[in-house]
């Protein structure tokens, strides 16, 4: 399964990242078709945003289900019927007309199709291969989101800047096509070698020794208190993350910065995100890692906090690349642990179910930082929607 000292699971790794920097960074880099779109089909900023919105919903909604298709069928399985539902969305999406079925095109099945192609799909398939170095892969899985999310956008961006926002969606599709249909046919598998990644007998306290402790139904496993804990956690990570993504720019303009400033500061974190899953990764499968996921909870809050009183551009950098740090770590952390106590055969579909709550979080975050309030706009959208 591998080749001289070079492991095959790793090939794995580095396709996943790869998927995942495609499928966050359209997911999260939605920002660039707003305006083109509004223009073009005359929708206002509300009707639109409900739209984004309502995709990120579907989004979550669809990883229990990826989750539990992994496990009935297979990763690759997933991954071909995801791609299948993108490449059929992006089309409908750049010929749809009536707000209704560009809602249904861009809004839910885009959004259904990416969920097939998330880190949910692929975490099960990477929690196989790997048992002795789980956290580090795990992580560096992570990064894909970071570099999605870091590239995707500026990348989306000259695209719609050049071609048009139509074409890019449609470039969009058959990248996915390209890059993601080889991969499922050489590289993704997941039937895993008998001893994994266990190269040499563990340490006896390593992060690899632990070893499923609840033998449950899926069910079962919902009903316990180390998934809703779970669960909590990547709720906060969800709200956190959307809240900073959403209004950290405004937030800081009103704080007197420029908005190059407050861009590059946001962006800076994800930036910082990248390398620090190499330090991160390491450490998960070398401490216990509920307390290091903690820890990136402490930090994280207390950055958030510090984010609202910076009052010169030293203390935003500071806070920024502190913050970075510890960005990519709660969602790879989670999913090991739930591997971890849960074992391998039900950690797509947990761990679906947990990431819904993420993304439950992302929405309350977006809806509350911009007031929560219910406008004529969004009473006329419905009216527009049943017409």
């Amino acid at each position: 399964m591998g080749f001289g000292k070079w492991y095959f699971g790793w090939n794995i790794v580095a396709a996943a990242t790869i998927i995942t920097l495609l499928t966050v960074g359209m997911r999260m880099g939605m920002g660039p078709f707003v305006l083109p779109i509004m223009e073009d089909l005359n929708f206002d900023r509300t009707e639109l945003s409900t739209m984004i919105a309502v995709g990120m919903i579907v989004y979550g909604m669809g990883m229990p289900l990826a989750g539990y298709l992994v496990e009935r069928y297979s990763t690759n399985f997933v991954l071909r019927l995801g791609i299948l539902i993108v490449t059929v969305s992006c089309i409908w999406t750049v010929l749809a007309t009536h707000p209704f079925n560009f809602f249904m095109a861009f809004g839910v099945f885009l959004s259904l199709g990416l969920a097939f192609t998330s880190p949910v799909a692929l975490t099960p398939v990477i929690a196989k291969w790997f048992t002795r170095q789980r956290g580090r892969a795990l992580f560096y899985l992570s990064t894909g989101s970071m570099a999605g999310i870091a590239i995707m956008t500026p990348v989306l961006t000259m695209v719609i800047n050049r071609f048009g926002w139509q074409a890019t969606i449609l470039l969009f599709a058959v990248a996915f096509l390209v890059i993601i249909i080889p991969m499922t046919i050489f590289i993704v598998r997941d039937e895993a070698p008998k001893n994994t990644d266990e190269l040499e007998v563990p340490e006896p306290n390593s992060a690899s020794q632990r070893k499923p402790v609840i033998r449950l139904t899926w069910k079962e496993a919902m009903s316990t208190s180390p998934f809703w804990l779970i669960t909590f956690g990547l709720f906060a990570c969800g709200f956190s993350m959307n809240l900073l993504g959403t209004h950290g720019v405004p937030m800081l303009q009103d704080h007197g910065f420029d908005a190059m400033t407050a861009s590059f500061a946001i962006g800076l974190i994800g930036l910082v995100a990248i390398p620090s899953t190499l330090v991160l990764g390491t450490l998960s499968d070398k401490m216990p890692r509920k307390y290091l996921l903690a820890l990136i909870y402490l930090v994280r809050g207390m950055g958030l906090i510090a984010l609202v009183m910076v009052a010169s551009l030293w203390q935003l950098y500071v806070v920024v690349i502190v913050a970075g740090f510890v960005w990519a770590g709660s969602i790879a952390l989670s999913s090991a642990m739930l591997s971890d106590v849960y074992g391998l055969k039900l950690v797509g579909l947990l761990y679906g179910w947990a990431y819904f709550g993420h993304q439950v979080g992302a929405m309350f975050s977006s809806w509350l930082g911009a007031g929560g309030m219910i406008s004529s706009e969004r009473i006329s959208f419905r009216l527009r929607l049943l017409a």
